[in-house]
């Protein structure tokens, strides 16, 4: 234990875990199951977008020299749909034909005019003005041919799926999900539903750790609370290493005498650091188990939620290459004023209100790494460096929800 990293700065902490590396899959999947997916690799697009111009409104296709004043009448020769496979016709001065949204442009006409703008007179068409050439959809302007529209690590929204069909893809190449083991310890845990004893609780931590593990689109494996049992706790851990590609763990890693995580990985495990420099959460760990990569979280609610947000999920991001999600970093004026710890730093939950004159930010909950109240009704983490104090009307770094 003596060679091991204790109490590392944030930083620290994350630079080393993420020297522990986990080879990814890619797999293949459809656009019908892409949603939420890495994508692991870059996309070029195999078609220009649009492949052709086209028309932007359902109108009338016309040169543009031929409606200045506006008043015109033109000779209509023909209808283009937008699926049409028929020979276009050519548009000569005097000449209008009728087009539909996205039928492609004839040869020779420059401009449309939208049909609300136009009164047909048997075969011809009376223009109320002069005609617009930003009607239409120019080939290529959204996308050229071999385009790089989205890049590897980008997480697949439903828009993005809708780009990689518009780009030519049925299917595509994303990071096969992790496998993520989330083991709670604690001899008071009862799961929810069941009747509570003297001295126990309800288990929450693997629920609320299974739902950011699925926000980072990987798939969790909750294990039932493990007594305060190092046999027990051994075999789990034997067990969920087999076919996991992460181990999370829930408490047992601080100081005390039941505090047995933190036991066997000093023991029997392949310890790289613990404890880090930030609050709520400072006695998280990492190494090795058989081989696998192991994060042991603190066993308070919010503790657990922090260190999974300022630990955990940068690391697995860094192993998919994945470039969300991610908490987005403001500022905000305080109305509260708020302290750090003395050597930590401190993520304290503030609420944050978007105004007219700026964005602010407050305390409104008391700040207990057991209350996990006061994440679920907050906005966003402070980013206080260990011993300041920030005081109302100061602007502060948050990271928000």
């Amino acid at each position: 234990m003596s060679d091991v990293p204790y109490f590392v700065t944030l930083g620290e902490a994350r630079e080393i875990s993420q020297k522990t590396t986990i080879p990814t899959i890619v797999e293949m999947v459809g656009l019908d199951d892409c949603h939420g997916r890495i994508l692991a690799q870059s996309l070029e697009s195999k078609v220009n977008d649009p492949p052709f111009d086209n028309s932007a409104m359902d109108g009338f296709a016309m040169r543009y020299d031929d409606t200045i004043g506006g008043g015109k009448k033109l000779k209509i020769i023909g209808t283009i749909q937008a699926s049409s496979q028929e020979m276009m016709p050519e548009i000569h001065p005097g000449q209008a034909v009728r087009i539909m949204t996205g039928a492609p442009m004839p040869k020779g006409a420059d401009s449309i005019l939208q049909i609300e703008l136009c009164e047909v007179q048997g075969e011809n068409v009376i223009l109320n003005q002069e005609s617009k050439k930003h009607f239409i959809r120019k080939m290529g302007e959204n996308l050229k041919c071999g385009d790089v529209a989205l890049k590897s690590g980008s997480i697949l929204s439903p828009a993005k799926a809708g780009l990689c069909a518009t780009m030519g893809y049925d299917s595509i190449p994303v990071v096969k999900k992790l496998k993520i083991a989330i083991i709670s310890t604690g001899d008071e845990l009862v799961q929810p539903g069941e009747k509570l004893g003297p001295g126990e609780i309800y288990e929450s931590n693997s629920f609320g750790l299974a739902g950011l593990v699925k926000w980072l689109g990987h798939d969790p494996v909750r294990i039932q609370a493990v007594d305060d049992s190092l046999k027990e706790l051994r075999e789990i851990l034997n067990r969920v290493s087999e076919d996991c590609d992460l181990i999370l763990t829930s408490g047992g890693v601080s100081m005390g005498e039941w505090d047995l995580v933190r036991k066997i990985m000093e023991q029997e495990g392949d310890l790289h650091f613990w404890r880090v420099k930030i609050r709520p959460g400072s006695p998280p760990l990492f190494g090795l188990w058989n081989k696998v990569p192991i994060f042991g979280l603190p066993g308070n609610p919010v503790s657990s939620h922090t260190v999974f947000r300022m630990i955990v999920a940068p690391w697995i991001r860094k192993m998919t290459g994945a470039l969300g999600p991610q908490e987005l970093q403001i500022k905000a004026k305080l109305t509260t004023s708020v302290k750090a710890t003395a050597d930590c730093l401190t993520l304290r939950r503030l609420s944050v209100e978007f105004t007219e004159s700026g964005i602010i930010a407050y305390q409104k909950v008391h700040q207990g790494s057991g209350n996990l109240a006061s994440i679920t009704t907050s906005d966003a983490l402070t980013l206080l460096p260990a011993g300041s104090t920030a005081e109302i009307g100061e602007i502060i770094d948050l990271l928000l929800l």
